[in-house]
C-alpha cells in the first residue's frame, strides 16, 4: 500500500478519492453507514440516530463545525479508537471497571454499527477504484475490521511497559 502511494502523483489519488467517496455525481463508494444498514439506503436514518447515541454514551457530542454524517466511516474509526484510548486510560489506572464498560462499547458499536457495512463499502471501492491504493485500502479496511479478535475478558495486570 505504501508502494501504490508513494508512486501515484497526487492530483491522481485526489481525483480518484472524489470520484469515489465525495462526487460531484452519484458516489461510487459512499462512506456512509446508513446507505449500507438502512433498508430504504437512506442517510440520516435509525441507524445514524442509533451512532450518535453511542457517542452520547461514550460522552461525546459532534462540534458544531462538523460538516458532514455523523456515521461517516472516518468519524466511526475515530470512535473506535476513542473507545479503545479510554479502555487503556482505565487500565493503566487499575479500573477494571471503567475498562469493561469501554470495552462493551466497542463491541457493540463494531457489531452493530461498523462491521455489518464494511464489507459492502470494500465491495464497492474494489469495484470502482481505478487506483490500486484504494484497492487495497479497501482490502486492509475490510481485514482489520472483519478479523477484529473480540476479547472476552480483560487482563488481570496491565503492563504500560512495551
Amino acid at each position: 500500500m505504501a508502494r501504490a502511494l508513494s508512486q501515484a502523483p497526487e492530483e491522481e489519488l485526489a481525483v480518484a478519492h472524489a470520484k469515489l467517496f465525495v462526487g460531484p455525481f452519484e458516489l461510487q463508494a459512499p462512506p456512509y453507514g446508513s446507505l449500507y444498514l438502512e433498508s430504504q439506503k437512506r442517510m440520516m436514518g435509525e441507524s445514524t440516530m442509533e451512532v450518535l447515541k453511542m457517542y452520547q454514551k461514550a460522552g461525546l457530542v459532534l462540534s458544531t463545525s462538523f460538516q458532514d454524517a455523523p456515521d461517516h466511516i472516518a468519524v466511526e474509526l475515530e470512535f473506535m479508537y476513542f473507545l479503545i484510548a479510554k479502555e487503556l486510560q482505565a487500565l493503566r489506572k487499575g479500573d477494571r471497571k471503567e475498562a469493561f464498560r469501554y470495552l462493551e462499547m466497542q463491541q457493540e458499536f463494531h457489531d452493530k454499527y461498523l462491521r455489518p457495512w464494511i464489507e459492502p463499502f470494500g465491495d464497492r471501492i474494489k469495484t470502482a477504484s481505478e487506483h490500486e491504493f484504494y484497492t487495497l485500502l479497501a482490502k486492509s479496511l475490510s481485514t482489520f475490521i472483519t478479523k477484529r479478535p473480540v476479547p472476552g475478558t480483560l487482563p488481570e495486570k496491565f503492563d504500560t511497559e512495551v
